[in-house]
Order: C-alpha cells, then structure tokens, then sequence
C-alpha cells in the first residue's frame, strides 16, 4: 500500500510520470481499489497526453465494476486516437446517453461523434508531398514549433536540467545551425542566455519580419505554491553586438488566462496567439492584436467563429501568401489536433482540413512554412523519434533564369518606370489616383425594399471589423468608397425579413496604373441584393443536403452547407426553426419514418456543435410522405427526394 499512498500523492500533485511508476509496483490491492487504481493509472497516462496507453487501464477499471460518469468519454478518446473508430462511437454513444451533468464533455461528446461520420470523408483529402521525420534535431523527449531563421533552425524542446511534472525537462528555446538541404546539422544551443529560464517553460517564438522583435510563450514553474501553470507572452528585442534583450511581460497578455503560440502576421504589425482569456467560443480560442512601430499594443480581438469553436484552436502561423493555418481538435479531424487553414474567398472565411499526410489519428500542429516553399510541422504519430517529432518537407529548388533584363531607369516610355518629376507621364502612378465605390440596390420579389439596414463589415484574417452602415432609400444604398485588394461582407437587415449576407471582393478589381488615363479615376461597382420574406410556416429547402442510402451521417459536402444554415441562424437570432429530413421510397414507411427522424437528429447535433441553441431547433422526420418524385427510377432521382428544409415555427419579438 506504500506505493499506493506514494502514487495517490503524486497524482494529486501533477507527477503523472511518477504516480504511473508508483502505481506500478502495486502488486496486491484489496479487490474494492483494483478498478480505482486502474482508472487511476490510465488518467495518468491521459493527463500526460499518452492516450494510447491509457486504453487498456481504462478498459481493465471497466471489468473491475469502476463507476466515473466521464471515463467513457474520455476512453473513447482514446480508442479514437487510436483509430478503433467503430469502438468510439460506441463509447462516445454510450456517454451521451448516461445523460452527464458535465455540460463541456456532453457537447464534445456530440461533437466528436459527428466527426467520426465524417472520418473517411476526411481521409480523402491527400496532398502528393512527402514529409520526412527531421531525425537529426527529435530526441525521445519533446520537440516542436520548428522554423528556418538566418541559417538556423530555431524550435522548441524539453532540454533543460530541471524536469517538470510530466516526466520531461522543461521545455526552452533551442537553435541548431543547418544548411539549406538539412543535410548537415550542427548540435543544439540555446537562442539566448536571457532566455532559458531553468525554472520555467518556455517555447513557440516568432519574430517581426526585420528579426529586430521576438514574441515567445512563458509558462510559471508549475509547482502548486504558484497560483496556476499558465502561460504569458513576452517580448524581447535583438540589439546588435548584444542580442536578444531580457524578455518583458506583452501588456497584451492576460495574466489571469494562457496565453500562448504567437505569430507575427506578414507586415509584423499583428500578432496572432491562442488564449482562453474570458469572452471566447469554449476552450483556447486564437486572438489577433495590433502592434505599432514602438511595440506598443492594442486591445486582442477574437478570430470569430469562422475559426474558433468550443474546442481548443491554437498554433496560429501566416504564410507568405497570407494563409492563415493553425492547430483544432474542434473541427472535425482524423485526430486529437489537427492542422488547418482558413481560406478567404468572396467575403466568406472557411476552414480546411489539410488532410493526410499532414494530419494523423495523434496531436499534429505547429505548422510553418517559408518563403523557399519549405514546410515543417510537429506530430506525435507512431513511428517517430520521441513524443512530438518534427517533421518536414523540403521543396525543390527554384529554377534561375540564366539572363536578366534590366530596364533602362531613364527610359520614359518604359512603363516599369516612374517618373516622378514628368507630371505629363502617362506612366507616373504618383500622378494617377482610382477611387472605387459600391452601389447596391435591395429587393424581394423584384420589388425595392426602403429603409433596409445595409452592414459593410471588412474582412481581416476571418475578423469582420465595421466599415460602413447605411440604410437604403427607394431600394438604394451607397455609393460607399472601398478600398483595393480587400474582402468585404454585406449584411442586410430588415424587419418581416430574412437578414442576409453576401461576400463582396476587391481583389482583381483595380485598374493597372498603365491603363489609367486621367489624373482621377472614379469606378462604381453594382450589386443586388434579395431578401426573402419571413413568416411563420416559412419553409426553406437546403441545397445538397443530400444522404447516402440507409444513412444518416453527415457527409463532408452535406457539411459545407449546413455551415452556411449556421450563418444564417447567427444572422436570425430570433428565429427558431424546424428541420425536416425526408427519405426515398426504398425501405418500409416504420424504417424511413426513424431514418428520417435520425437524420433531422443528426443535423442538429451538427448545428449544436457549432453554436447554435437546441432550444431554438426541433428535428422533425418526413420519412417518404413528401416526396418530390414520385416515381423515383434511378439513384439520382432518389437522392433528390432524400433531402432536408427547415422551417420556421417562431418569430421572436425583439
């Protein structure tokens, strides 16, 4: 029992790796502990992030009559990681149904069911390239966070002598020297002696595109006397013949919250960073904020829901060509983190699973790439060196072209060339401006709707920030001067009806300075805007909600617009709705009657998931007593009729 008592303390205490060794050498336990001290033994190996291990503990507390309300939620995490999906489902199932008290783990439960549906889907999603394991800087402790800095490699990694709660050392901020291939790589230092806190760790930096500026995570010491093991931002700065300063505390960090896994966007006037600061979607939500040429900061926004969910989003980074990717186990993925990338496209941000090879059954993240079109990322999959490996991709070398034209600078009929003293220039850009305006016109039913309230968000990395707002007059609004080379939204409101939005690009619009013929240039873009009338019994029919026969999952391009009903919801606030799930003919009206009800079910766990109120949804299977064909004669003619509406039974009054 000594062993027992020794593993129960460092337990409690967060010495997981030494409770696991103390419960081990329990040989003899009255019959009563042997569940508890299994169950115990697996939430160790869970709480060190050992999922996999903590697999046949779990099910060994099962067999001894151990009763906790969350292990099965958390075994079937595990079983997921492990990629026995059928036996997830099961258990994720079987957890939902014991109707727990614990609101986070239930909406997780349901969250990570419908990913499972989507799995295979998922795993469609392959990219060609191939990532090697970076053997030559992984240890079997920790690396991660990797990126190629002025003939360095500059990563994070438990090196440090003082070893933490899990097991490991502390992690810190370490660099190796390689050349451009990796083929040669030169033994791990630390970055600067200002910043190897032996007591404390340390990891993720960034740095501000001139190398002048470093931001990095700092975690407290992790002993119980300090007030909690959160994490803070720091900054410090590179002066020449002296290097990197001693760090100071970012007056943008919440000290009460974690804060950690900066980015410095493109143009280092944003830093993006994971926190679960107060106010956010669920657990680790990614904020941006503004950064001025004196490093003084603004106040953090939230990314939003496009991006952020009730789970975890962290390891933000921005590529060259202002992708932003980053790190969730709230999207739906293959496994615990996944990595993703959020596309803005015509005012709308989605999100991406990278797919394989990038994404595994295990934690992936820490994405980076660089301007070479080298990528690197952090993974702890089977087969690697340690705990998380890095792993990377180099891309071929780019061809250089064997002559080079050089204009002639005092050529003035070159249109590459600016002359700023000749206002007569046809080809001076200092001498041309383009101003662009949007008008729009608002209707329903080919009729002009006044007094409708019209929002022009600018869109910034998925962050909607106001730009505009007027209402319309006999249908019309605007003209609204845009800006060049930017995403907008445009929200339309008006009482009795549908609030809509559409997205509204800048991009490809501009005029090429060379076809500017005037020394002012005003263009006016039309839009039309149709907004639906809104009642009581309104029905709308959801295009490409489509099943596959004698299912009721909810497929990956079935996903893609129920995300657009998610939109419309957070735009409707007032409205509670009815979804209606019909199926084919094919099966018995008892079976299609269920089927229907379980996918009208589904739909709202899918809905759920992304944030929207169960009160304000009722399922509602049709089973085959409304087709659209008839006579269904082929496959397709029969997916038509397997299709889902909603409908709306309430109208709130504001």
């Amino acid at each position: 029992m000594k062993s027992y008592k020794k593993g129960l303390t460092s337990f409690e205490s967060g010495y997981y790796d030494i409770a696991i060794k103390e419960f081990s050498k329990v040989k003899e336990i009255e019959e009563s502990k042997k569940g508890e001290l299994n169950f115990k033994i697996a939430e160790a190996y869970r709480l060190s992030n050992r999922w996999v291990e903590s697999i046949p503990f779990y099910e060994k507390a099962f067999e001894a009559g151990f009763v906790n309300n969350d292990a099965s939620f958390y075994y079937a995490y595990a079983l997921k990681a492990n990629e026995e999906y059928d036996k997830a489902k099961v258990s994720f199932q079987k957890y939902i149904d014991s109707k727990s008290t614990n609101k986070v783990l239930n909406e997780r439960a349901l969250r990570e069911l419908n990913t499972l549906l989507l799995i295979s889907d998922i795993k469609t999603k392959k990219s060609e390239l191939e990532f090697k394991n970076l053997s030559a800087i992984n240890t079997e402790n920790i690396e991660f966070s990797g990126i190629v800095k002025d003939g360095y490699f500059i990563y994070s990694a438990s090196k440090k002598d003082k070893v933490y709660s899990n097991g490991l050392p502390f992690l810190g901020i370490y660099q190796s020297k390689v050349s451009a291939d990796f083929s040669t790589v030169g033994p791990a230092e630390p970055l600067s002696k200002n910043i190897l806190d032996p007591d404390r760790n340390e990891g993720t930096p960034t740095f501000s595109p001139d190398g002048k500026i470093m931001i990095f995570a700092r975690g407290n010491s992790g002993k119980r006397k300090d007030i909690s093991p959160d994490v803070d931002l720091y900054i410090s700065r590179n002066v020449p013949n002296e290097g990197w300063t001693e760090p100071k505390l970012v007056s943008a960090s919440d000290s009460s919250a974690w804060d950690g896994s900066p980015a410095f966007s493109r143009d280092g006037k944003t830093i993006y960073f994971s926190s679960n600061r107060a106010g956010g979607s669920g657990g680790l939500d990614i904020y941006r904020v503004n950064m001025d040429a004196s490093g003084r900061f603004g106040n953090p926004a939230n990314m939003g829901k496009a991006i952020n969910t009730a789970g975890d989003e962290m390891f933000p980074f921005v590529s060259a060509d202002g992708k932003l990717f980053f790190a969730s186990d709230g999207h739906p993925g293959l496994g615990k983190l996944d990595i993703f990338v959020a596309v803005r496209s015509g005012g709308k941000t989605t999100v991406e699973n990278l797919g394989l090879p990038y994404n595994s059954s295990m934690d992936d993240f820490g994405y980076s790439s660089d301007d070479a079109g080298n990528i690197f990322f952090t993974s702890n999959r089977a087969g690697g060196k340690g705990n998380d490996d890095i792993y990377y991709y180099l891309a071929p070398p780019k061809p250089v072209d064997e002559v080079a034209k050089v204009d002639d600078p005092n050529d003035p009929n070159n249109p590459n060339n600016v002359n700023k003293n000749d206002p007569n220039n046809p080809n001076s850009k200092s001498q041309k401006i383009a101003n662009y305006y949007l008008e729009g016109m608002v209707k329903s039913d080919k009729v002009s709707i006044d007094s409708a309230l019209v929002r022009i968000y600018k869109l910034d990395g998925g962050v909607e920030s106001d730009f505009a707002e007027i209402f319309t007059q006999n249908g019309k609004f605007g003209p609204v001067k845009m800006e060049e080379d930017e995403d907008y939204v445009i929200l339309v409101e008006k009482s009795t009806y549908l609030t809509k939005r559409e997205g509204f690009s800048m991009y490809g619009r501009s005029i090429p300075y060379p076809l500017l013929k005037k020394a002012v240039t005003d263009t006016t873009f039309q839009t039309e805007i149709n907004l639906e009338k809104l009642f009581v019994g309104k029905t709308f029919r959801l295009e490409n909600i489509y099943y596959d026969l004698d299912k009721f999952d909810i497929r990956a391009d079935a996903a893609v617009e129920l995300d657009k009903l998610v939109q419309i919801l957070k735009d409707n606030p007032l409205i509670k709705i009815e979804l209606g799930s019909h199926t084919d003919t094919r099966g018995s009206d008892l079976y299609n009657s269920r089927l229907s009800q379980r996918r009208a079910e589904s739909v709202i766990n899918y809905l759920a998931i992304k944030g929207i109120s169960k009160e304000r949804l009722t399922a509602k299977g049709y089973g085959e007593t409304e087709l659209i064909i008839q006579e269904a004669k082929n496959e397709e003619e029969h997916q038509i009729n397997r299709r889902t509406e909603f409908k709306v039974l309430e109208i709130a009054q504001e």
